[in-house]
Formats: C-alpha cells, sequence, structure tokens
C-alpha cells in the first residue's frame, strides 16, 4: 500500500493487477481499496476462473474500476485444450458478473495459429457477452511461446482474414471502446516499441517487490533490480541503473543510432533482441534493416508452408523438468 501512494505522487495514473493470476492473492481487495484511495484507475487482468460472485463483490466495494478477462478460444474443447485446463465454462459465467455487477468489461483473446480460423466466432462471442472493449493480441513469442513458435506462428493468409473480420465488426461497432488488433510483429517491417519505450511510460512492480521495466526483463541477464522494500519507486525510476540502461537512445547501435524511427520504436524489444541474438542491446531482429532479420523471415517462410490440418501437439509448462 505504501508503493502504491508512492506511484500516486510518482504520477502513475493507472494501476494493472496483472500476473500470472492477480485472484490468488488474499489481499487483492487491500490493494484495490489503497489504489482507489491513491485515486488510480484500477483494472484486474484476470483469468476469472477464481472470480467468484462474492469476491467479485468485495473488489467492486473496494473501488475496482475494470476487468478485463482472458478467453482462449470461442470453442469450449479448444479454449481448455490451449488453457491446458477445463476453464471455458467458468470464463463466461466469469465475464457475465463482471457485467451484471456493472464493470466495464475488456475480452482479451491471444491469437494464434491454432484460433486464427475462428476469429468471426470469437468476435461473435464478445458481442454475446456484451463486452466494452475487446483485446486480440497476437502472441508474442517468449517463454513457453517460443518453445511453441512452430505450433503457434500463423500464416500471413490467416491474419489477412483476420484483419477482414475485425474491419467488419468495427464498422457493426460491437464495442462501444473499439477493439484493439495489430499484427504479430514477425509480420512487420518495423519492432514495436515496447512497452512504449522502455523506462518511458510503464513499470512493473513483481510479488517480491523487484521492479521491472517490463514483465519480461528478468530474462535478461545482465541486469539487477532494485527492490521497494530498499528503495522508493522515485529513486528506482530515475536513478536505478537498469530503468537507464535502454531508456532514451544513446545506447542504440547502429541501425538504430542513425534511423530517423529511434524515437517511434526504441529499437524495438530487448527481451526479444536476446533471445534471437543472445544479445540485449541489438538491434530488435523484427525491423528489417536488422542484420538479424534473417531469423524472422526464416521462421515465417517455414510458418507459411507448413500444413494447417496436422498441427504439433503444444507443449505446456506443467509438462516439463
Amino acid at each position: 500500500m505504501r508503493v502504491i501512494q508512492q506511484a500516486s505522487n510518482l504520477g502513475v495514473l493507472q494501476l494493472g493487477l496483472t500476473g500470472g493470476e492477480p485472484l490468488l492473492r488474499k489481499d487483492i481487495e487491500l490493494l484495490v481499496a489503497a489504489a482507489a484511495k491513491a485515486e488510480l484507475y484500477t483494472t484486474l487482468i484476470t483469468a476469472a476462473t477464481l472470480l467468484t460472485p462474492e469476491r467479485a463483490t468485495q473488489l467492486r466495494d473496494a473501488g475496482l474500476d475494470h476487468v478485463q478477462i482472458s478467453i482462449q478460444d470461442s470453442r469450449a474443447a479448444e479454449s481448455d485444450y490451449i488453457a491446458g485446463t477445463p476453464s471455458f465454462k467458468q470464463k463466461l459465467e466469469a465475464a457475465r458478473l463482471v457485467k451484471a455487477l456493472g464493470f466495464p468489461l475488456t475480452l482479451n483473446f491471444v491469437l494464434h495459429r491454432q484460433n486464427l480460423d475462428r476469429i468471426d466466432e470469437i468476435l461473435d462471442l464478445c458481442e454475446v457477452l456484451k463486452a466494452d472493449r475487446v483485446e486480440l493480441a497476437n502472441t508474442q513469442y517468449y517463454g513457453w511461446a517460443y518453445h511453441n513458435r512452430t505450433v503457434l506462428l500463423p500464416t500471413r493468409q490467416q491474419l489477412e482474414r483476420a484483419d477482414a473480420a475485425v474491419a467488419l465488426a468495427r464498422k457493426r461497432n460491437i464495442c462501444p471502446m473499439g477493439i484493439l488488433y495489430v499484427l504479430p510483429d514477425y509480420y512487420e517491417d518495423y519492432p514495436k516499441p515496447c512497452m512504449s519505450g522502455w523506462g518511458n511510460r510503464a513499470l512493473v512492480i513483481a510479488p517480491n517487490g523487484d521492479v521491472l521495466p517490463c514483465q519480461a526483463a528478468s530474462s535478461i541477464p545482465e541486469l539487477e533490480f532494485a527492490n521497494v522494500r530498499n528503495h522508493s519507486l522515485d529513486w528506482i525510476w530515475f536513478e536505478s541503473s537498469t530503468f537507464n540502461r535502454f531508456r532514451g537512445t544513446e545506447w542504440m547501435p547502429e541501425p538504430c543510432q542513425s534511423c530517423d524511427r529511434r524515437q517511434l520504436d526504441f529499437g524495438g524489444c530487448r527481451c526479444q533482441a536476446l533471445l534471437l541474438t543472445n544479445n540485449a542491446a541489438a538491434t530488435d531482429p523484427v525491423c528489417h534493416l536488422s542484420p538479424h532479420h534473417h531469423l524472422i523471415t526464416t521462421v515465417t517462410k517455414q510458418a507459411n508452408q507448413e500444413n494447417l490440418d496436422s498441427p504439433l501437439p503444444l507443449v505446456y509448462r506443467s509438462m516439463q523438468m
């Protein structure tokens, strides 16, 4: 609660309670109440399988502003398969509960090779559940998504069909707050500005108190993360070596350093650069100007040649040592 007040003093406007699964915390209602007192706009980003009517009511009364629920597909069997556990029915019940309690509802669908062909059904489900906002978030290939990249990376034809379906849904205005849909960066010419730039607009506080510029930053071994038990959020944001490591443009190599887009995409994602090139300071290989861009084009070429009718099985984290 002290850190939440520090965030407000620092100028933070929004608090996203995310994870993992934030409803595993027993003190989530206390955090919501502290954020409401500090005049932060709060969003619960949840799988929703633990969102009971009692807990949802408590969160509303504590001052929660908004709920985002993740759903894996438009059909129960496919959604449960991707999630790795039976959960589709609970998610729909939770979405209806959220609307009944008067929350704005965002539905988040992570899109990939195995569900993109049902994009019309996904959008229909959003309309049925009366979602106020929809995030169609193409998979980002880190962590276990990277291990499953061959299974999950869509074809360009799938993406083109999805783009047309989203355009039609937007024209019909199925969600009053809009539909967020962007191409996966593997199919873009330029990288996306990760977190709107490193140490520029966002910070993440882990359950142990470490403060990170993004949720995946712990994958970069050269970084040391300051902890809110030892430092103020103000000091961490302005003074810590980690938040200054890739902030701005001075750290950039070529071709980023002389590129006129350097303050638009900030060189792309540092975690993706590390994952693909073993160098967190490299130009994101998604960029067509990167000397490592072939690492992307080789993978997308393979994805567009593979048979969609015989997908490989997913590899789940729980099935690994």
